[in-house]
């Protein structure tokens, strides 16, 4: 697969004025006030495939929004190279608007009082999209979305899960090579979350777009994407698959077992009792002292048991472990 994003030592700074507080400090600030500089980004490199499904997270203010605002060309950066589908991002944005799209859960690019099918209408025009094309894609992205119902409704009357799949399909008309979302499923209930992701991997696959995730919602970044970058105070910390980043850092597994004694005891090291109460016992079990094989063979010499479940540490405590640690 080609590649369509092209990162290299890419550093973004800014400069702070800082005045002193109270009416004297305002003052004094418009004759010499004191700047600081900010190192949003510093020296970041990465490349991105073709229909790779990509993970862009860190904490707040780690410098998330400012890459991708290098990378659509809102901003310039202070120093080092971007290609986006072999153009430079600054230099030529108008091209770029034709290869890329953008999505933002907390911004609108609809038209308030109008239907989604007038905006989709008028975005034709300023994509200069053959009108025959459009009807196509129109037709496939009406049927994929499944927008029929609310598609002549002003965007005003839509819940917000409705819009949010109407400003992926306008992002999507002019069949974007790069889907670019920051936090896509922010503020949607659990039944809209889940069918915004199943419709954002299906892009891959029938369309080969290539996904760049921002979000703070764990369960987006596991359902949606294969892989995964970590910034942190404008440094990528961490660049590779989602299950690596889940085998170097989940030290831990919960085990819940459902037995035929109401208490038991066991003897191992590494284990930390959560719960172990009427017939169910819950420990967490650190797999660099004893193995789940050790701990199970210790609870079948106790009791029977009924059922068993093993699970990962969530996402949450993975990337709490990465920032921790950092």
């Amino acid at each position: 697969m080609s590649t369509v994003i092209h990162v290299c030592k890419l550093s973004k700074h800014f400069q702070s004025r800082e005045t002193a507080p109270g009416v004297w400090g305002s003052l004094k600030g418009l004759f010499c006030a004191q700047k600081r500089k900010i190192d949003a980004v510093k020296e970041i490199s990465f490349s991105v495939k073709e229909a790779e499904k990509v993970a862009f997270i860190g904490p707040n203010g780690a410098g998330k929004s400012t890459t991708i605002k290098m990378l659509t060309g809102i901003l310039y950066p202070t120093s080092g190279s971007i290609e986006v589908m072999g153009i430079v991002p600054w230099k030529n944005r108008r091209a770029l608007g034709f290869e890329i799209g953008v999505v933002f859960g907390q911004r609108t690019q609809l038209w308030y009082h109008l239907p989604p099918s007038d905006t989709f209408k008028l975005l034709s025009k300023i994509y200069e999209i053959d009108p025959v094309q459009y009807q196509k894609r129109f037709e496939e992205l009406t049927e994929l979305f499944e927008l029929a119902p609310f598609l002549n409704k002003p965007v005003r009357q839509l819940s917000l899960g409705e819009r949010m799949r109407c400003e992926i399909v306008a992002s999507l008309l002019p069949r974007p090579k790069i889907l670019f979302l920051d936090e896509p499923t922010i503020g949607l209930d659990v039944n809209a979350k889940l069918l915004i992701r199943k419709l954002l991997n299906r892009l891959t696959t029938d369309y080969k777009t290539t996904l760049f995730l921002t979000s703070h919602d764990t369960a987006d970044i596991e359902q949606i994407c294969d892989r995964v970058i970590v910034i942190d105070k404008g440094e990528v910390i961490a660049d590779t698959s989602l299950r690596e980043l889940k085998k170097t850092y989940c030290k831990k597994k919960l085990l819940t077992l459902i037995t035929e004694h109401e208490s038991i005891n066991l003897d191992c090291p590494g284990i930390k009792v959560l719960e172990n109460t009427r017939f169910h016992f819950k420990c967490e079990v650190d797999i660099q002292k004893t193995t789940m094989n050790r701990v199970v063979d210790e609870a079948f010499k106790i009791t029977n048991l009924k059922d068993i479940t093993i699970e990962d540490m969530s996402m949450d405590e993975v990337i709490q472990i990465i920032y921790s640690e950092r």
